[in-house]
């Protein structure tokens, strides 16, 4: 039962009294599955987290004790009925629930008391979530949808009235979507998440999100309002991914429990069913891919308040259930995350605006106008310009195989109404863009304020911040998050307007820029989840996740789905929580063993290659076997951690062969050059371990002289750009690597930036012919690298999460200062330095507290033996050797 109680005032009052001691030691920043005060939890045994509040020399945890219960009273006093660890020994800040059995649709509290290093105790305030359905047997509502099959074009909206008798205690919305939907309750939208729920296997997995809609219902009279969209469920949208022939295709359908609870202490719930009503309305159509079409003058003021006069509208149908895997959407939602008004605007005539933004995004606009009824304004999205000052769609609609005329690519058709302002924002469909061109079929007046722009993505939070003297510096870490938050979509995405797909590539080689600046787990937790949906019975596994069928192909390989281990690994380094790596470890090993069936020598050509390469090419076999090898390393390190032995030594085994091979082929040992010798071919296997140590020094002055030769530049594809700069960096030549890193002359990164771009490319050469996309992330490596480089903050593979931090900054000629900062699971780490006149840096670190550091300082330096450091801030005076 969920109970309201005096919960929020307790929740402030305690809140404040904890702010007005600010006492050290305090536990901080509680999140249950790794988010604050969740609703709908499905996980039967959920984990809980904290943070110290302590910036002491030394700060420590020495034990804690966490409390759970479903009163908040009794976890206020100390008292847990559910769970009470007791004082436990430890300084353990991630814990899996180990209570009494949670009970669906039910509120817990908890809290957290800490011992600090002097052995004296601070309590957290109280926090709380709320399981969800928990299994399928709690849901009474049906599956309804409107009459019409997956080719008609009209979204369907739904209503029902209910009255409410008794005062109101708490309420909670429990919505099951195939397809996406907006709820709104008597007249207002719940919520402020945008394209729910969020894409999965739709025949395998659907997601229900929960809403607290207490504040939103009223004595007496209420009223329910759904829209469908289409999303991915029903793509009518012509593309080469063949989405429309998805085998779970169907019209849009819903599934709603709105669950009240009364003061009284009993229950009502107001469920889908074939009482609901049902009728078109001003959307006319909608793709995810393309745009929505929205007709102003078919609006039905009212329809979702009550009272509204529905007798014109039909009865329901019930439905079939898409999956019989109804889960909860366990992840930060998509939202509206910034608001963006035009820099400027170009009028052609009295019908054609062309708004420029400023600024390369995924998102929507909202546009505001009036004119004669009927008017239709097409407003085209798109990321560049023809000369003439129109927008050019060239670089973003070549895969786009529908009706241009009926289906504009990126082109919502708003028809006015006559009779007042419109306002027209899509709700089921996102672009990517910069650009916004609108034209009228009658003459309408249009200026800046009429157009804004929604910066849309997961709304993950930022963790991350790098700060130098360098503008390129500081520009290549802008544009590479915009890049990475414009493909965050509940699932990374390689583009946010030609594609929208899940590749898999792209979402591993940006990893470790996205959680060195970003809070991420939730999604990459949900998108490891939909592998597991998608891997085949043999262990093959698409290069785009989701897919309706497409990428089971024969280049669908490891230098791309090695998602299925780099990313729960990743997710282990920077949380120290194991539990995605536990839950997907059969599918590695299950996807290892079918390379392992296909490849018996330890050598396989199974991959694309690198992707985009500025000149040379690369030898496939090589780096293909290369991510052959690391895949059987992380399952091997996987089998260790969870004390599989027997796994342990057979893939330790196999992991010895395939590095064998893969020297006993490819590496010239008079020579240190691995195959042909390309930047690509020298950088992955040292940044992946592959080179024997007796030959890493060879290999990497190797690599040095390679890009010494090109004057500090790159020459590589996707593979290569993960590769090179750790390669250098961490064998030698770290002032190659920064060079090379901050080079802003073709090609390089730093070449974009100069050119204008506000978010990173897809192809090196701006006069490319194919692969153009002007926001792309699979060379995201840049973002991620300044914080391993010039920070030098990494993840300890023995103390995962940064309970201890290796830290291994670098001091590059050119560079006069830098602050590079990462909130940890233990709190801030900081790494900040400036170059002194007398040849000196003045280095300042801070520790987050129950955590550690190891120091190594670079060859340039005198005092580069590693040291050990202790929580808190640490200032150096550094002496550069001449």
């Amino acid at each position: 039962m969920i109970k309201s109680s005096s919960f929020l005032a307790v929740l402030l009052s305690i809140g404040s009294l904890s702010m007005a001691e600010a006492k050290d030691g305090l536990p901080i920043d509680l999140r249950c599955e790794h988010l604050v005060n969740p609703l709908g939890i499905d996980n039967a045994k959920p984990r809980f987290s904290w943070k110290l509040q302590d910036e002491r020399a030394g700060a420590v945890q020495t034990a804690y004790q966490l409390i759970v219960d479903t009163d908040s009273m009794s976890v206020v006093n100390n008292r847990g009925q559910i769970w009470d660890t007791g004082k436990k020994t430890n300084d353990a800040i991630l814990l899996p629930f180990a209570g009494a059995k949670l009970k669906p649709q039910t509120r817990y509290f908890w809290k957290v008391t800490s011992w600090d290093k002097d052995g004296k105790a601070q309590a957290s305030s109280v926090a709380a979530f709320e399981t969800g359905m928990m299994g399928k047997a709690q849901w009474k509502g049906s599956w309804i949808s409107d009459n019409h099959d997956v080719n008609y074009k009209p979204a369907p909206y739904f209503r029902k009235e209910f009255k409410l008798k008794k005062p109101l205690a708490s309420a909670r919305a429990y919505i099951a979507v195939a397809g996406l939907y907006e709820l709104s309750l008597n007249g207002a939208k719940v919520g402020n998440h945008r394209l729910d729920p969020m894409y999965t296997r739709f025949d395998r997995r659907t997601l229900y999100v929960t809403h607290d809609v207490t504040k939103q219902l009223q004595s007496g009279d209420n009223a329910i309002g759904v829209v469908l969209g289409n999303g991915w469920y029903n793509h009518q949208s012509l593309g080469v991914w063949d989405f429309h022939n998805a085998p779970w295709r169907g019209r849009p359908t819903f599934c709603l429990d709105l669950r009240v609870v009364y003061t009284d202490g009993t229950e009502e719930t107001i469920s889908s069913e074939r009482d609901w009503k049902t009728s078109g309305g001003p959307i006319t159509f909608n793709s995810i891919y393309t745009a929505e079409h929205y007709d102003a003058r078919l609006e039905q003021k009212g329809w979702d308040s009550p009272n509204f006069d529905d007798k014109q509208w039909k009865g329901v149908r019930y439905r079939s259930f898409p999956s019989d895997n109804i889960v909860a959407q366990q992840t930060v939602p998509i939202r509206f995350v910034k608001k963006y008004t035009p820099q400027a605007v170009q009028k052609f005539n009295d019908s054609t605006y062309v708004f420029d933004m400023g600024q390369n995004m995924a998102g929507v606009t909202h546009i505001k106008v009036k004119g004669e009824a009927g008017t239709i304004l097409k407003i085209k999205h798109g990321e560049r310009l023809h000369d003439n000052g129109r927008i050019d769609m060239s670089n973003i609609d070549v895969y786009y195989r529908g009706d241009r005329e009926a289906d504009p690519f990126q082109t919502d058709v708003l028809t006015l109404s006559g009779t007042k302002e419109d306002e027209f924002t899509p709700k089921f469909n996102y672009k990517g863009f910069r650009y916004v061109e609108v034209t009228s079929s009658k003459p309408i007046l249009l200026d800046k304020d009429n157009i804004t722009a929604y910066f849309t993505h997961s709304d993950v939070a930022p963790l991350g911040e790098v700060k130098t003297s360098s503008q390129i510096v500081n520009d290549l870490w802008r544009v590479t998050n915009n890049a990475y938050l414009s493909n965050l979509m509940g699932y990374p995405t390689d583009c946010p307007q030609r594609e929208k797909n899940g590749w898999t590539g792209d979402g591993h080689l940006a990893i470790e820029t996205a959680l060195y600046n970003f809070d991420g787990i939730t999604v990459y937790e949900k998108w490891i989840a939909d592998h597991q949906d998608e891997q085949q019975p043999n262990g093959v596994l698409p290069d785009i996740i989701p897919t309706g069928g497409w990428g089971y192909g024969t280049a669908n390989g490891l230098d791309w789905t090695s998602t299925i281990a780099i990313i729960p690994w990743q997710m282990y380094m920077f949380y120290g929580d194991s539990k995605l790596l536990d839950d997907a470890y059969e599918n590695i090993k299950r996807y290892v063993d079918y390379v392992t069936r296909i490849s018996p020598s330890g050598l396989t050509t199974f991959g694309r290659g690198d992707w985009v390469p500025v000149k040379s090419t690369s030898n496939l076999e090589l780096t293909s076997s290369v991510y052959y090898y690391t895949d059987t390393k992380i399952l091997a390190s996987a089998a260790k951690l969870f004390g599989r032995t027997e796994d342990q030594q057979k893939y330790e085994a196999l992991s010895k062969k395939i590095r064998d091979a893969i020297n006993d082929k490819f590496l010239d040992r008079e020579k240190g050059v691995y195959a042909s010798g390309t930047q690509t071919e020298l950088s992955v296997p040292l940044f992946w371990k592959v080179v024997p140590e007796d030959m890493v020094a060879k290999v990497a002055a190797n690599l040095n002289k390679k890009v010494e030769e090109t004057n500090f530049h790159l020459d590589v594809g996707v593979l290569g750009a993960k590769a090179l700069l750790d390669a250098l960096k961490d064998n030698g030549y770290s002032s190659t690597a920064y060079k090379v890193a901050v080079q802003d002359t073709y090609p390089s990164w730093g070449w974009w930036v100069v050119n204008g771009a506000t978010t990173l490319l897809e192809n090196w050469d701006l006069e490319a012919e194919r692969d153009i996309s002007d926001n792309h992330m699979m060379f995201g490596e840049i973002g991620g690298w300044f914080f391993k480089s010039i920070g030098g903050i990494h993840p300890d593979p023995e103390k995962p999460g940064f309970k201890n931090t290796l830290l291994r900054p670098i001091f590059p000629e050119g560079l006069e200062h830098s602050e590079v900062s990462h909130e940890s699971p233990y709190g801030k780490i900081v790494s900040k330095w400036k170059r002194n006149k007398n040849k000196t840096i003045t280095y300042t670190v801070t520790v987050p507290a129950n955590a550690s550091a190891t120091l190594q300082l670079p060859e340039n330096t005198t005092q580069n033996a590693p040291q050990t450091l202790l929580a808190g801030t640490h200032t150096l005076q550094v002496k550069l050797r001449k």
